[in-house]
């Protein structure tokens, strides 16, 4: 059986991060050793898993406009609520999409997307919930694209 699950921006998580880099920027602090900041063009999204016998069959990327999605998987280990977003927690490959001007195809790098895929189908057998960094560049905005990960379900 299939299952699809859409990416979703988790505005306050978000915003709690906005407000961490704002803050040690204002009182002239620096970041703790190995802790990762939002940057401007980056959003957090999570996915909500509903079965945890997954596996990964395929990316739905659409890109309304040119630019590059790239996302990013934090670990297990991290706890938003708890504890700062550290290097270390981000997970390997990324996935990296993008549409170039005046081509309708989106572009990927498939071995990674394919590694990057199952990564998250594994992560789901230990989480009901995972969180991403999506970075929006070269033009690519929140609103100009929608993202999902499809997975054939155990059942």
């Amino acid at each position: 059986m299939s299952l699809e699950l859409t990416f979703n921006p988790d505005i306050q998580l978000t915003e709690m991060m906005r407000l961490r880099a704002q803050s040690l920027q204002q009182r002239g602090q620096k970041r703790q050793d190995g802790e990762r900041l939002l940057r401007t063009s980056e959003q957090v999204y999570r996915l909500d898993f509903t079965e945890q016998a997954l596996h990964f069959t395929r990316w739905n990327i659409r890109i309304s406009t040119p630019g590059r999605l790239n996302i990013i998987a934090t670990s297990q280990l991290w706890t938003p609520d708890l504890t700062h977003l550290m290097t270390r927690q981000l997970l390997e490959p990324t996935g990296l999409f993008w549409k170039s001007a005046g081509d309708d195809v989106i572009q990927c790098y498939e071995a990674d997307a394919q590694e990057f895929g199952e990564r998250i189908a594994e992560l789901a057998k230990v989480r009901k919930v995972m969180y991403f960094l999506f970075a929006f560049e070269d033009g690519l905005t929140p609103e100009s694209f929608e993202c999902s990960i499809e997975f054939q379900t155990s059942k």
